[in-house]
């Protein structure tokens, strides 16, 4: 297991309120030993006018996604995180129900980490992939 101690899920999904998770309905669905999931709803609040999922809106959930794992393996006591850069690849519109992320660690350094998201629609094809 990565996480220096275990975490609740509902712990995590608590620190949502005001912030981008809480109007963008993205939610934490499961911790594992070496990843976090979560989803996002495809709609009116993430759909682009085209009506599919906006790429913008894929980033913002593979960006918390990384950032909330990174923020689970640091002492916040005298550490924070937030992205350096991010890189996705658009690979098949998301046209309705959700997103699905998973965060994955690539590098887990002293001062820095790269995690690869990946999102996935209901069916699990995959809709985009990152690199926070």
């Amino acid at each position: 297991m990565i996480w220096p101690k275990e975490y609740k899920i509902e712990t995590i999904n608590r620190l949502k309120k005001n912030t981008i998770h809480e109007p963008l309905g993205i939610e934490i669905t499961a911790i594992g030993d070496d990843y976090l999931e979560g989803t996002m709803p495809i709609d009116n609040r993430t759909k682009q006018p085209a009506g599919i999922l906006h790429g913008g809106a894929s980033v913002v959930l593979a960006e918390s996604l990384g950032s909330i794992a990174c923020s689970l393996m640091i002492d916040k006591e005298t550490h924070y995180c937030v992205g350096q850069s991010i890189f996705a690849n658009h690979i098949r519109p998301g046209i309705s129900g959700l997103a699905h992320g998973k965060a994955t660690p690539i590098h887990l350094g002293r001062k820095s980490q790269i995690w690869q998201i990946d999102l996935t629609n209901d069916e699990g094809k995959l809709i985009c992939t990152c690199r926070l």
